[in-house]
């Protein structure tokens, strides 16, 4: 299979909310109220540790099926703790993105304890988020001025 390349376009709807559009879904990020936001959805980071959890569950039960044997029901715990002093920018001193990630996959299945290690392994090293959080990843970023006509 060749690559796939997937978007969010869209825009700001206030200083903390942003709405954006990919395939056929809207996605709106805000911040909670604590951080300046109205908390009328998910922030960013908030979406990571979403998108960090779903990748697991999708490789998981893919996983599962090559292994032969079939999960019942998955329970996945994710955190993350980050300090918000430097995208606040009330500080340098820490970095701006999480400290930590943690990462609980709680299967109900009647596999081994031997099955279910081979199984985080291989999950561990097929999940995209995964890589993308643990390596780096070359970005591009850039600002283009519209004109006013």
């Amino acid at each position: 299979m060749s690559d796939i390349k997937f978007s969010v376009a869209g825009a700001s709807a206030s200083p903390t909310k942003f709405i954006g559009k990919t395939r056929q879904f809207t996605l709106a990020v805000d911040e909670p109220s604590d951080l300046g936001g109205t908390d009328t959805d998910a922030n960013p980071v908030e979406y990571i540790l979403a998108g960090f959890a779903g990748c697991a569950n999708v490789i998981g039960h893919i996983v599962a099926k090559e292994l032969g044997f079939t999960i019942k029901n998955l329970k996945i715990e994710v955190s993350g703790e980050l300090n918000p002093n430097r995208f606040l920018g009330n500080s340098n001193k820490e970095r701006a993105g999480f400290k930590s990630i943690s990462l609980n996959l709680i299967p109900e299945t009647d596999a081994s304890i031997e099955t279910l290690s081979k199984w985080l392994q291989l999950v561990e090293e097929r999940c995209p988020v995964k890589d993308n959080l643990q390596n780096k990843t070359p970005l591009k970023i850039s600002v283009v001025k519209e004109f006013a006509v």
